[in-house]
């Protein structure tokens, strides 16, 4: 039995501007996205039977199709006449519906698993073009790192890594269907961040002005939803946080800090109210 451990981090969106409706019915967007030290764990194993299983502790994970993690595994199977069945065994970390990108980095790691599980000898890059068709993080997650991602998500022009620093995220008790906060996206009343001076201030490593950029034109739309979420958000910038945003339609919020002393702070801030707290850091480089 062949088995190989992939790991799968979470993203957080440093800017995401919603530029428009599409044709197609999803949005046109433009992000920044860099990747964080929290991640989830997929042990792969080749099955002699031919079918894909999914094997999770986690209550709120589903072991079908609605798993992105399984729709990676068939589509490889059927895009490259994979006769062998695979089994995914999920080490759960990232909390689910939380606007981190958690299903989608599962099913990057399945492609990036079951492509050398299987000796498909494909690139990062063609991996991503068919992470696209699983879900519109999913080739962000395939690479990593730290990129603009414009279209639906899935085209990418990789930055250079934020400078280090502590990311505390906060979750609270609810789930966020991305689905329904487009669908409550007003173009007349969004708020557009300024990517270019993001992007400018990465480049820099200029973490002040990082902080002073963040911006999501989805928090607005997740707020009148759900307005616990700003009530972490006060939390953070009380407990002395220099940058806070939510991460893509939410409800996580999180908070960069320079220093890990007052990432405790903040942290301790939360823990009170906040059922999901993380201190972490950022990765921001590619896989």
């Amino acid at each position: 039995m062949r088995t190989i451990s992939v790991k799968a981090p979470a993203k957080i969106n440093l800017t995401l501007d919603v530029l428009g409706k599409r044709p197609d019915g999803y949005h046109e967007v433009e992000m920044v996205m860099t990747t964080v030290d929290l991640a989830d764990r997929l042990e792969l194993t080749v099955l002699d039977s031919d079918e894909i299983r999914i094997q999770s502790e986690h209550a709120y994970v589903p072991n079908d199709h609605r798993n992105l993690a399984y729709r990676a595994a068939e589509l490889l199977r059927e895009r490259f006449n994979i006769q062998q069945g695979v089994e995914i065994v999920l080490d759960k970390q990232i909390p689910v519906a939380a606007g981190l990108a958690g299903g989608s980095s599962d099913a990057a790691a399945t492609l990036r698993g079951m492509n050398e599980l299987f000796s498909l000898n494909l690139s990062l890059e063609e991996l991503a073009e068919l992470g696209a068709e699983i879900g519109s993080d999913v080739s962000f997650c395939v690479i990593g790192g730290t990129a603009i991602a414009r279209g639906r998500g899935e085209q990418l022009e990789m930055i250079p890594a934020p400078p280090p620093c502590y990311v505390v995220l906060g979750k609270p008790k609810l789930g966020v269907s991305t689905a329904d906060v487009y669908r409550a996206v007003r173009m007349d009343e969004v708020d557009h961040p300024n990517t270019s001076a993001m992007v400018e201030a990465i480049r820099q490593k200029d973490f002040h002005g990082i902080c002073e950029n963040l911006g999501n034109s989805l928090e607005s739309v997740t707020l009148k939803l759900h307005p616990e979420v700003n009530q972490i958000k006060e939390t953070m910038r009380h407990c002395g946080a220099e940058g806070v945003l939510m991460s893509g339609s939410g409800p996580t919020v999180f908070a960069l800090i320079e220093h890990e002393q007052k990432a405790h702070r903040v942290y301790n801030g939360l823990k009170g109210f906040c059922p999901e707290v993380f201190v972490v850091r950022i990765l921001g480089k590619r896989h």
